[in-house]
């Protein structure tokens, strides 16, 4: 039988919510005075951490909710929400009583615009209902639409991932080089995972090659890296039909129109009559 909750005048209910990070970290977070553990997670006692109203309806619009509170617990930093560690992560909010554990969820989103000021976060949430809103039908496009060696693309990310060493950084310039990698041309556009340091985990996108020896990432890199530590380096690709066909072989899983004619046809002038 599920419980009836606030049927009694004197109830032992508490708020929580948890964090799923998309590099695997997972958070808990409660309103109560002392950490609650439960569903296989220590929840923090965060008082200073409040979600605002819940709101949802049967609907198809989307439901809406936010989260609040002060950068003061050691699980949340500034700097993390600023690299974007928390960009689509996953949020479930609740009740839970503190004395039985009894939980009942609340709202389930995914963390969308988040926002900073004078020592405080605001992240707003959205539901799955959002989902609906979004055109899932795609356009045409001269250069391939599927994400290099996901599941449109069908490559193997095994197959062109390989493993370096960080040789040197330079934060100001935001690159880094590697050794134990070759060719290192082909990995423009593609992405950089750290093993370990103060990024382990994360990854981040390459820009561009310096002079042949280089990589510019798109985040900016802490200013204590070490050389040694280790990375994965996956290749990039620049969805161009000849670039698919040449480099990688895979132009059966092409996900663009080249030769599709655009909308300067329409507009063109027909030539002159001799």
């Amino acid at each position: 039988m599920s419980r009836v909750w606030f049927a009694q005048p004197l109830e032992t209910v508490a708020l929580w919510w948890r964090i799923s990070r998309r590099d695997g970290v997972a958070l808990g977070f409660t309103t109560h005075d002392r950490d609650l553990w439960f569903a296989g997670l220590v929840h923090r006692a965060a008082p200073g951490m409040v979600p605002s109203a819940i709101r949802r309806s049967a609907g198809f619009e989307a439901d809406s909710a936010e989260v609040e509170g002060a950068l003061s617990h050691d699980s949340i930093a500034g700097a993390d929400l600023a690299a974007g560690r928390y960009d689509g992560a996953v949020v479930q909010v609740g009740m839970v009583d503190w004395q039985t554990l009894e939980t009942q969820p609340l709202y389930q989103g995914t963390i969308g615009a988040i926002s900073e000021e004078s020592g405080r976060f605001s992240a707003q949430l959205q539901s799955r209902k959002a989902d609906l809103a979004r055109d899932g039908i795609p356009r045409t496009s001269p250069a391939c639409r599927a994400a290099f060696c996901g599941p449109e693309c069908g490559l193997s990310a095994a197959r062109f991932t390989r493993e370096a060493v960080l040789g040197s950084a330079d934060a100001a310039a935001n690159s880094v080089t590697l050794s134990g990698l070759s060719g290192l041309a082909s990995y423009e556009g593609g992405t950089l995972r750290w093993f370990d340091g103060p990024h382990a985990g994360d990854a981040m996108g390459i820009l561009a090659v310096v002079a042949g020896t280089g990589l510019v990432l798109d985040r900016p890199l802490a200013a204590d890296l070490q050389p040694g530590l280790r990375v994965a380096v996956r290749e990039g690709c620049d969805h161009r039909l000849t670039t698919c066909a040449a480099r990688f072989g895979n132009v059966i899983n092409f996900r663009g129109e080249p030769h599709l004619p655009g909308n300067d046809l329409i507009a063109r002038y027909p030539p002159p009559q001799q």
